[in-house]
């Protein structure tokens, strides 16, 4: 079967048999799960890579991991564990190499699987991660609202700093479900000392706002569907400070995460999951309905939100795409890094059932190479480096 495949974390760079313009490796980690992934380029070339990992998405020994593959090298790092909440599932890693030199690691802590428990924590790196100072708290808890991070922060071409967040609502006496998520960005004119809101209108369900800046100066932001049929778009023209209300766009989406990186060159890139509810033949109650406490689990599709939408799980988490925009994102090229079934019924690592392709990162470093990182069957991650020619020659061919 396909989930009994060995899995070899050393962390090794190796060249992809048949296809010379691509290289693989699986990133090391000692934990069971392994999921969600972010890469950044750092100060002098090396490339770092953040994800969390433990038993089981929800428990509290899920924490936050680091690994990183200097520059010139062939091989990632032994993971080194960077938080260790014993009472909350800490999730979500962000990392952003401030203008001052400073890096920032930010990530999500709940208790158990209600994310609309969620807090913001982070830690600050003077030396490019090489050693981290104390775990402090960003943006505290608010009671019946979790905050929660997925996407890097964008620094803005008037020096401000835009850090997307998506709000997850509670509902009295039901356990959180995702139906009533919201997003925004917090804005910092003044180097992260302080943040202000801004709410993103019309976002219920569109979750993971990934924002990119386009050649006129206005930014792009794509999201993730709770309702698990579309990407999301929605634009805006005054640095981040107001924005338009979400639009689907015909790309499709499978209530799983999503990334989009501005090239060099202008163009975009993107990956994500080229699925949809569409392509179910299942569905989930809730991300953690393998997790109990004391609320009873929202019944799916029972109609009972403001306008009758649910939160759709377990649509396939396959194939991993990667996609390149040369006209501002109204036209994509694809190419599949990564096919499989995708089967994602379940969250449970240890018996090795879950088979999704999920939740993807990608950079472009000064060499022009793309860098990507993946949930590899909740039991790894999995790093990719390819070019933006892999993608459009394959497009010709």
């Amino acid at each position: 079967m396909i989930a009994d495949m060995e899995i070899v974390a050393d962390g090794v760079v190796r060249a992809v048999a048949g296809d010379p313009e691509r290289f693989d490796a699986f990133i090391p980690s000692p934990c069971v799960q392994n999921h969600a992934a972010n890469l950044m380029p750092l100060a002098g070339g090396d490339l770092a890579c953040v994800w969390f990992g433990g038993t089981q998405e929800g428990m509290s020994d899920i924490s936050i991991y680091f690994s990183r593959l200097s520059r010139g090298a062939t091989q990632w790092s032994p993971a080194e564990k960077l938080s260790d909440d014993t009472g909350r599932s800490e999730q979500n890693p962000v990392l952003f190499p401030a203008p001052d030199g400073t890096l920032w690691l930010m990530w999500t802590a709940q208790l158990a699987g209600n994310q609309d428990t969620a807090l913001i924590r982070r830690r600050l790196s003077r030396d490019n991660g090489k050693s981290w100072g104390p775990i402090e708290t960003l943006f505290p808890e608010q009671r019946g609202r979790g905050t929660f991070i997925r996407q890097p922060v964008v620094v803005l071409d008037n020096g401000d700093w835009l850090l997307p967040v998506f709000y997850c609502h509670s509902t009295p006496g039901r356990k959180w479900n995702g139906d009533e998520d919201t997003s925004a960005v917090k804005i910092s004119s003044d180097a992260g000392a302080t943040w202000r809101d801004v709410d993103v209108p019309g976002s219920r369900g569109c979750v993971h706002m990934c924002v990119a800046r386009l050649d006129d100066g206005s930014l792009l932001a794509l999201y993730r569907s709770r309702w698990a049929d579309n990407i999301y778009q929605s634009r805006s023209v005054d640095h981040g400070r107001s924005w338009s209300a979400p639009v689907a766009t015909a790309l499709p989406n499978n209530n799983s995460s999503i990334q989009l990186t501005r090239l060099v060159n202008g163009h975009l890139a993107l990956v994500f999951n080229d699925s949809s509810a569409n392509d179910a033949t299942g569905r989930r109650l809730s991300l953690y309905d393998e997790i109990e406490d004391d609320l009873p689990p929202v019944l799916a599709a029972d109609g009972s939100t403001a306008n009758g939408r649910t939160a759709f799980w377990g649509a396939p988490r396959a194939p991993m795409t990667l996609a390149v925009s040369a006209d501002g994102g109204r036209s994509w090229t694809r190419r599949n890094v990564e096919t499989g079934d995708g089967y994602c019924m379940t969250n449970n690592s240890r018996e090795q059932s879950n088979r999704e392709l999920s939740y993807p990162s990608i950079k472009q470093t000064a060499d022009g190479a793309l860098h990507m990182a993946f949930t590899f069957h909740r039991r790894a991650i999995k790093y990719v480096r390819v070019t933006e020619p892999w993608v459009t020659r394959a497009a010709r061919d």
